[in-house]
């Protein structure tokens, strides 16, 4: 159990945006439309084996709009994980947004810890679910599913569909995807809000209008080089985190978010994953709602058998 990460203060104050969300919810289109003709075994990359990524996650470009950085800094100039305190000037935040990242960051300046998905037990939700690693891609002909380590959560991708014309909001959104030559792509839509949703861990709100779209594809050593750097200016970066797999290639994940009840515009960032390896016995069972003690003297809001439910 990674209780020292769940121990993190996170700040979550989500009075602005936690909105139930109606049934039947009317989506976006899809980015692009979805291939109609099947890709040939040969053509669509192999992501298989477990991909990991350090804590806390999102890789911000190097210009126009990007992810938050944290404000917070070590000595070494990376962003101190124990100290989370978003950028809120960030231009991608309309101001009721950028107020509960200002919350959050002052919460996380002074070690007073703040529930989060990762840390209740609950899920994670798109695109914070990114940095839940290990993360396994599964390729079907018909569907991706997407598995992370921590917490047992998955995706399941529908491919070479469109989105329905109502969606019911679910935690992890309604996922359609295809493949561009190399590229697996993703489009979500219908993401719930919950108590504790969030776009990072910054605690940046997001409402139901939030639409993700994920690009999938393999790298070589030279073209992670970028993404690492970017990454190394934002977190200590753990031995081991940039192996490349048993065929020199590094997993790439680019992902653009929208939500024009949060943002002023989409904005773009990366995860770099590195090889986590292939041996199944690897992957380590994570469980949150076995150890609850998420911060000195708090349990985490996992629903408890106190009282019979019938």
């Amino acid at each position: 159990m990674d209780l020292q990460w769940r121990n993190f203060p996170l700040a979550l104050t989500l009075a602005a945006a936690v909105v139930t969300p109606a049934f039947g919810q009317a989506v976006a289109p899809t980015l692009g439309p979805a291939n109609s003709v099947s890709e040939s075994a040969e053509s669509i990359p192999d992501f298989s084996g477990f991909w990991v990524h350090p804590l806390p996650g999102f890789e911000p470009l190097a210009s126009g709009p990007t992810a938050l950085v944290n404000r917070s800094r070590r000595p070494n100039g990376t962003g101190d994980i124990l100290k989370l305190a978003g950028d809120y000037t960030n231009p991608i935040l309309k101001p009721e947004a950028a107020e509960v990242v200002r919350r959050h960051g002052e919460l996380g300046l002074n070690g007073i810890g703040d529930p989060n998905p990762r840390n209740q037990c609950w899920p994670g939700g798109v695109p914070f679910v990114f940095t839940n690693g290990p993360t396994q891609l599964l390729q079907q002909p018909d569907k991706v599913i997407i598995l992370y380590g921590y917490d047992q959560q998955v995706r399941r991708v529908r491919l070479n569909e469109p989105h329905p014309p109502q969606v019911t909001p679910s935690w992890y959104g309604d996922s359609v995807g295809h493949y561009e030559g190399d590229t697996l792509v993703v489009d979500t839509v219908g993401i719930k809000v919950g108590r504790y949703s969030m776009v990072d861990w910054y605690g940046t709100p997001h409402t139901e209008a939030l639409h993700v779209v994920e690009r999938y594809r393999l790298i070589d050593p030279e073209a992670a080089k970028d993404g690492f750097a970017r990454d190394a200016k934002e977190h200590n970066v753990a031995q081991g985190m940039r192996n490349p797999n048993d065929r020199g290639k590094y997993l790439q994940l680019q992902f653009t978010v929208e939500d024009k009840g949060v943002f002023t515009m989409p904005w773009t960032a990366t995860m770099t994953y590195g090889s986590g390896g292939r041996d199944p016995a690897a992957w380590l069972e994570q469980v949150c709602a076995e150890n609850i003690k998420w911060y000195p003297f708090k349990d985490a809001d996992v629903p408890l058998a106190d009282k019979p439910d019938f």
